[in-house]
């Protein structure tokens, strides 16, 4: 296989297990803030809640690019 291919497949695995990772962490922090939404939260604990959901978004987003090339170049993640 060429060195771009396996490249990309690496690419993938690794973003898709960061991704995956950030997204149970996410969730879980989302959940405890919902629990406990009637005590006062720090704005230092939500901009940071902010910005890693919007990385989240954006590592999703960036894992529909590499699948979108995947499926054009005929490589099976």
């Amino acid at each position: 296989m060429d060195d771009w291919k396996d490249r990309l497949k690496a690419e993938y695995a690794q973003t898709k297990e960061r991704y995956e990772k950030l997204k149970v962490y996410n969730n879980k922090q989302e959940v405890e803030a919902y629990l406990l939404k009637d005590v006062a939260e720090e704005p230092e604990d939500m901009y940071s809640r902010a910005l890693l959901k919007k990385q989240q978004t954006v590592m999703g987003e960036y894992l529909h690019i590499l699948e979108l090339r995947a499926e054009l170049a005929r490589i099976d993640l």
